[in-house]
């Protein structure tokens, strides 16, 4: 029952997801089809809330003593992705951030998808479809690398 608490807050975690989370579900024994399942849920759960409210809180905080230069970070990797998006998608927004989610590579996924996303001022309905597509897509991706032993566990050891 750990492992699959594990999973579904590993997946929760920006930068590491699932495409962390799979992998490390499978290496503890865990069903792959399980650890897909409860890993796309718990990439999804922070969605809405980084929709709504990330934006704000950061660009509310870049002007703060401390936590300033993180959020500032932030914001540039919202713009940057989101501009990048557009540059390359033109009226195929949608098909372009479910990709841009869904390829399981560091500084994509539904963080940063929903973060750029936000910035893009695209609707809350097409944003989350296409981040859960995208979820789905790098989801299954992981679990067939887990399943051939390729992985984040893989090539760490």
């Amino acid at each position: 029952m750990l492992g699959y608490l594990i999973v579904f807050l590993v997946s929760m975690v920006p930068l590491i997801e699932l495409r962390g989370a799979i992998p490390f579900g499978t290496a503890w024994g865990i069903p792959v089809w399980q650890c897909l399942i409860i890993a796309c849920i718990g990439n999804m759960l922070p969605v809405p809330f980084i929709f709504f409210f990330a934006r704000k809180v950061l660009l509310w905080g870049q002007d703060k003593k401390f936590i300033g230069k993180f959020f500032r970070f932030c914001i540039r990797k919202g713009e940057k992705g989101g501009k990048k998006l557009q540059e390359k998608a033109g009226k195929g927004l949608f098909v372009a951030l479910m990709l841009f989610v869904g390829i399981p590579l560091p500084g994509t996924g539904a963080w940063t998808g929903t973060l750029a996303a936000s910035f893009l001022d695209m609707d809350f309905k097409t944003s989350v479809i296409a981040c859960m597509c995208g979820v789905a897509l790098a989801g299954v991706i992981m679990a067939v690398l887990s399943l051939l032993g390729v992985g984040t566990i893989g090539a760490l050891t």
